[in-house]
């Protein structure tokens, strides 16, 4: 298959995703809002969009966060002994180690 052809199945594909996605936070909140809240009113499809960038903006997006490359950290991590587990905590300031380091009473 050529690379153009894939480029426009994946832009079509992506573009299919973002209707059907805003679609549903246009049919979920038309269902939801109105009925649990007086004053609130039903939204179209472009307010639907519009709250689903705003969503992904705020909250970072739909896969979540890490991915991949958390994974990898905690594998990292989880190799470390006690003493680069202690060395990694006061170089980064964050927990008991750095309490230690600066010598705290913990």
């Amino acid at each position: 298959m050529s690379f153009r052809l894939r480029f426009l199945s994946k832009a079509l594909l992506v573009i299919v995703g973002v209707a059907v996605l805003g679609w549903m936070v246009m049919t979920l909140w038309n269902w939801v809002i109105p009925a649990l809240f007086v004053g609130a009113r039903a939204i179209d499809f472009a307010h639907a969009l519009g709250l689903l960038i705003l969503s992904r903006i705020l909250f970072g997006g739909f896969r979540g966060h890490g991915g991949w490359r958390s994974r990898q950290h905690w594998r990292r991590w989880e190799q470390m002994t006690p003493e680069e587990r202690e060395k990694f905590q006061t170089g980064m300031g964050c927990g008991r180690g750095r309490a230690k380091a600066q010598g705290d009473v913990v």
